[in-house]
């Protein structure tokens, strides 16, 4: 089986690369830029073309070996050359979610999915980390660089496929779980979903395609389901567990309840796995001493990241890049009293991604304007001025917090180098 990746350096494709070399097939791809992840598969052999997509690369690739799959990211559009050509070439051609559910299907493995707006990646890491400390063989693919393994990785001997199953493009979709955990829903995507009534109605059709679903009572209502198969759990059923954040140990009790249900592994040796969590790349992560990174941009994402950084230090710099102008347009009005655990905020430009070109371009000053905390917030670019502030602030000993899905982690990670 010969495959091409299109976008293979995305945190949902690069994973799939990874897993399709495990499964021996024949890996190629192209991405526009090197990243991380280009640069591990790279590293690992699989022949990564970076530069213009113009199709040159996958003609050649075609030509010396006949490919049987292109694959490609939701992020690029129908008229883009490689996609254009593939189907040309006559090669069978599917989304990521497409071919992946696929995949699991033709490998007759059971798929414990992990979906929601907000913990996914935490939540998939957690369950992964736990399979992985009980010694149990497991496929997975989780949207995030990891420490203790592959992003992706297919293990003939597993009976289970783990699964960050998000729900951008409806991706979700695709699948039918042999158990579904949704960590946190709130309305998000609107790119994807014009309404909150559509993105509700997308988790309540996810929720009908899985064999068995653990969700929040609170997210349960919110979605107004009312499948038979949705275990509901209350507030007070939280675990409490030698974790720190309030929303990490949401996030643990849920998958703890899933093993429970699947008979995996003994509770109290289940405890003692995921309380040994160490955490995924860009969800709270330690960069530097006092500085942090992390992928949320999302209020209440923001928020549960700031109580989490609280229970470490009692003076929280933020350091925030807004994700998506469409986005914005959304939810600037939640932002409201989410920063405020924050002793002091630099507010970045907004990182444009995917955007309606007739929406205007909300400045930081429009973004900032309802902000209960407001006069605590520096607009701020990416210059030494702002990198000066934040080595001022880690000096003084206070937990410098970098958060957006932008451009804000590789430049701290740049910065440190």
């Amino acid at each position: 089986m010969n495959i091409y990746f299109s976008g293979l350096g995305g945190v949902g494709m690069g994973p799939l690369a990874e897993i399709a070399r495990d499964a021996g097939y024949s890996v190629y791809g192209s991405d526009l830029e090197v990243g991380l992840m280009t640069a591990k598969l790279h590293g690992d052999g699989i022949d990564v073309h970076i530069g213009i997509q113009d199709g040159t690369f996958l003609q050649e690739t075609h030509d010396k070996t006949p490919l049987d799959w292109f694959v490609y990211t939701p992020a690029i559009p129908e008229g883009h050359p490689e996609l254009v050509l593939a189907r040309k070439l006559g090669i069978k051609t599917a989304k990521r979610g497409e071919y992946l559910a696929h995949f699991i299907e033709e490998s007759g493995l059971k798929l414990l999915a992990v979906s929601g707006t907000h913990g996914k990646t935490t939540t998939t890491g957690m369950l992964v980390w736990t399979f992985k400390q009980l010694g149990i063989p497991i496929s997975y693919s989780i949207g995030s660089t990891i420490g203790f393994g592959p992003s992706g990785t297919y293990d003939p001997k597993s009976e289970y496929f783990i699964y960050e199953c998000d729900e951008f493009d409806r991706n979700f979709l695709y699948f039918h779980p042999y158990l579904s955990i949704i960590s946190s829903v709130d309305y998000d995507h609107p790119d994807t979903y014009p309404t909150e009534d559509d993105y509700k109605s997308a988790f309540r059709q996810f929720i009908h395609q899985s064999n068995m679903t653990i969700l929040w009572q609170h997210d349960a209502d919110f979605l107004a389901t009312r499948e038979s198969s949705a275990w509901a759990m209350q507030n007070d059923e939280v675990l409490t567990l030698e974790l720190a954040g309030a929303h990490n140990r949401r996030n643990a009790t849920l998958v703890l309840k899933a093993l429970e249900r699947l008979s995996i592994g003994e509770n109290l040796d289940n405890r003692y796995a995921i309380e040994s969590f160490p955490g995924t790349d860009r969800r709270f992560e330690r960069l530097a001493d006092n500085l942090y990174s992390d992928y949320g941009h999302h209020p209440t994402e923001i928020a549960a990241t700031l109580q989490m950084a609280r229970e470490l230090s009692d003076h929280i710099v933020l350091v925030y890049q807004p994700h998506q102008n469409v986005r914005q347009h959304e939810i600037r009005h939640d932002y409201r009293q989410q920063f405020e655990l924050a002793d002091e905020i630099y507010w970045l430009p907004t990182y444009l991604s995917r955007e309606d070109p007739n929406l205007a371009i909300l400045t930081p000053e429009e973004l900032i304007a309802d902000i209960t905390n407001k006069d605590h917030i520096h607009i701020a670019e990416f210059n030494d001025e702002l990198w000066n502030a934040i080595q001022a602030a880690r000096a003084e000993g206070k937990l410098v917090l970098g958060m957006g899905a932008g451009r804000i982690d590789g430049w701290l990670r740049q910065q440190l180098n």
